[in-house]
């Protein structure tokens, strides 16, 4: 094989695996704009929980999915647990939120 053509074979396959690997990262998942979407939904989710003085404190955990916000973490009480999802719900674009929280 020519020595020339190796570094353009080694760029074809590089970029042959990094556009695989874009692909299996959204398949079956979600567009980008809906990535892109669902990392607003969270930035916002987190941020409004941040803003309350008395969740800040908290473990709480915000993954986003096709706008269902998934909240998991620890709380102080059950009133913390409900406000933390009232927050969440309250986000736009937020379809459902899966409460995984645990008070202890």
């Amino acid at each position: 094989m020519n020595e020339a053509k190796l570094p353009i074979i080694f760029l074809v396959v590089f970029a042959s695996i990094a556009l695989l690997a874009s692909c299996a990262m959204f398949s079956g998942r979600e567009t980008a704009g809906q990535y892109v979407d669902d990392s607003t939904i969270t930035s916002k989710v987190k941020g409004d929980i941040f803003e309350d003085p008395a969740l800040k404190i908290l473990q709480i955990n915000v993954e986003t999915m096709q706008g269902v916000v998934q909240l998991s973490g620890f709380v102080d009480s059950q009133t913390s647990e409900s406000k933390a999802v009232t927050i969440a719900r309250h986000v736009q674009g937020v379809k459902s939120v899966k409460d995984d929280l645990i008070v202890r």
